[in-house]
């Protein structure tokens, strides 16, 4: 007869609430986890996108409906029917990772054990909206994944799980959000695993070390080629893909066009020119002049147009053919 000790842990019944694509892929690997068994998953309301203006589901919604998942997409949880809904889940945890939605202490109180949140810092540095782009804005070169038990303050809870991620010279906020999502996957799961043992703790932050990454502004991307080089190269790396880093060149035939900066690297060589005029190609990239050193980008994309390489760039607009 097999002992009580040896019996197999139960699988916690767990609600997912999440968005974007970051979210969808740490769902995915959730639902390969088999310490889980995802009973609901909440997303935003399908929102109007595209020159159609047609209604598209979030990316998580898409994994949900592949799944086969019941799916529940409240505006707010302002009325007491979606608090319902959600308690008749019998959720043993909520795990959330950018829904995109403040959740009330109602909502928080409705599992057995705990609300779980996947941030993409290294808690408490980058809490808020932005902490990737943040992260490469300042230079730095470390981030992670923190799991967090969510509370009434914004990102304040103490902290289950926590995991550094290295970030390259060249990185730029589109490779470290896909390798933070895999990371913010394979941390809930470990979470959750020290749930079903009983065998965990939390740690609270140290609030005096907190730092706040606020959300992106369009406007963040233009460029500022008085600045030197380096502060400008982690500028672009954090815009991109979204919402990319600009600014107007004037080109020889007088018209004045914008521009979008792909990522590229800081040269060794010491501008010779005025900050922000475009030198020509150099190497297969487009020298651009900062306020110490020159910028080389592999690409840039003319305004309602499509990316073009800086050779077909200098050939095409420069009039520098060789």
């Amino acid at each position: 007869m097999e002992s009580v000790d040896s019996a197999p842990l139960r699988p916690l019944r767990t609600v997912f609430m999440g968005t974007p694509e970051f979210a969808a892929e740490i769902l995915r690997i959730l639902l390969e986890f088999e310490g889980a068994e995802v009973v609901g998953v909440y997303t935003q309301p399908d929102r109007p996108c595209g020159r159609g203006r047609q209604c598209k589901p979030s990316p998580v919604k898409d994994v949900a409906v592949e799944r086969g998942l019941p799916v529940f997409q409240p505006k707010n949880f302002k009325d007491e029917t979606d608090i319902e809904a959600l308690r008749a889940l019998k959720p043993d945890v909520l795990v959330v990772a950018a829904y995109g939605l403040i959740l009330p202490q109602s909502v928080l109180d409705v599992p057995t054990l705990h609300p779980l949140n996947v941030h993409a810092s290294l808690l408490p540095r980058h809490r808020g909206a932005a902490p990737i782009q943040r992260a490469v804005e300042a230079g730095e070169v470390v981030t992670g994944i923190s799991i967090m038990k969510m509370e009434a303050g914004l990102d304040t809870g103490p902290v289950m799980v926590q995991r550094a991620l290295r970030i390259g010279h060249n990185d730029h906020a589109g490779t470290i959000h896909d390798e933070l999502a895999k990371l913010g996957g394979i941390c809930i799961c470990e979470g959750l695993a020290r749930l079903q043992t009983g065998a965990y703790s939390f740690a609270p932050q140290d609030h005096a070390l907190a730092t706040y990454a606020k959300k992106l502004e369009k406007g963040e991307g233009a460029i500022d080629w008085n600045r030197p080089a380096q502060a400008i190269h982690n500028q672009i790396r954090a815009m991109y893909p979204w919402p990319g880093a600009y600014f107007d060149w004037t080109g020889p035939d007088g018209k004045t066009l914008r521009l979008n900066v792909t990522p590229g690297e800081v040269s060794e060589q010491t501008a010779q020119a005025a900050p922000g005029t475009v030198l020509g190609e150099v190497d297969g990239k487009l020298a651009i002049a900062t306020a110490d050193k020159v910028y080389l980008t592999p690409e840039v994309k003319p305004e309602g147009r499509k990316a073009m390489a800086a050779t077909a760039f200098a050939c095409g607009y420069m009039k520098t053919c060789k």
